[in-house]
């Protein structure tokens, strides 16, 4: 049920207040002027309304005197003016309230169970077109410079190989250094499947441990401590077998033995 404001409320029971006082002050005459077989009406005068009240002893007033004559069926009075009848309609009664008021109050509907006033920030955007839009252009703008970097740099290839000489040392790719870096210290299942194996859970299970939505790196301790071990140790492991392996893939000083390293 809809709750009813404190203004309301109070309003009404000054109005209550208000015709209880006049009723009051109107049953004191009526009392004196009531003939003395009507008790009933007399003792529920303090329910009904003085407007009420008034006209009904004008209305019996007329009915007694014969100056107009109502219908039961549909409420038209005759009257008789020059020899001639003319019938008119009567009005229909007017229901009015305390003080007179015509208004009733039904009931009071809050603004916020219709429409949202206040409009709630939204930190969300769609993915199409505000993402693909950018991620598109950004795709055209790489494709495009390497095309014109390729025309103007060549690729620094080296000769054809030699299945009859394998070179010495033989490195993998920089971005695979630091795998082959560590297949030099553990066993090939555990460097190539176990350690790779369990810093992909780790970065995988850092967004659901650090749940914290801030961009700020002193609220976001822990995904930025486990990225930040990840990028160092494998950029140590590509370092060392980029330029401090040499010859058999041992361990050279580059200052002293030369550097065996090439693109």
């Amino acid at each position: 049920m809809t709750e009813i404001p404190e203004h309301l409320l109070k309003r009404a029971q000054a109005a209550k207040e208000k015709a209880a006082a006049k009723a009051s002050s109107a049953d004191a005459p009526a009392e004196a002027a009531a003939p003395a077989d009507a008790p009933a009406e007399a003792a529920g005068d303090s329910r009904i309304p003085a407007s009420l009240l008034e006209r009904s002893k004008a209305a019996k007033a007329r009915k007694a005197g014969g100056d107009a004559a109502a219908s039961a069926g549909g409420g038209v009075a005759v009257a008789e003016a020059g020899g001639g009848s003319v019938a008119t309609m009567a009005p229909p009664p007017l229901a009015t309230g305390p003080g007179g008021h015509t208004q009733r109050l039904l009931t009071v509907v809050k603004s916020g169970s219709i429409q949202d006033v206040k409009a709630k920030p939204q930190d969300k955007v769609h993915v199409w077109p505000h993402l693909l839009a950018v991620e598109f252009v950004a795709s055209l703008v790489m494709t495009a410079f390497l095309m014109i970097f390729s025309i103007f740099v060549n690729a620094p290839l080296l000769e054809l190989a030699n299945p009859n000489e394998t070179p010495n040392p033989s490195k993998a790719p920089w971005y695979f250094l630091g795998l082959q870096e560590l297949l030099t210290m553990f066993h090939p299942m555990v460097a190539g499947v176990t350690i790779p194996g369990i810093a992909l859970f780790l970065l995988m299970v850092a967004p659901f441990v650090d749940k914290n939505p801030s961009n700020k790196p002193k609220d976001r301790k822990f995904a930025i401590s486990i990225f930040t071990l990840f990028l160092v140790m494998w950029a140590v492991l590509v370092i060392i077998g980029s330029f401090f392996r040499g010859p058999g893939f041992n361990f050279v000083l580059p200052w002293v033995d030369g550097l065996f390293f090439e693109l």
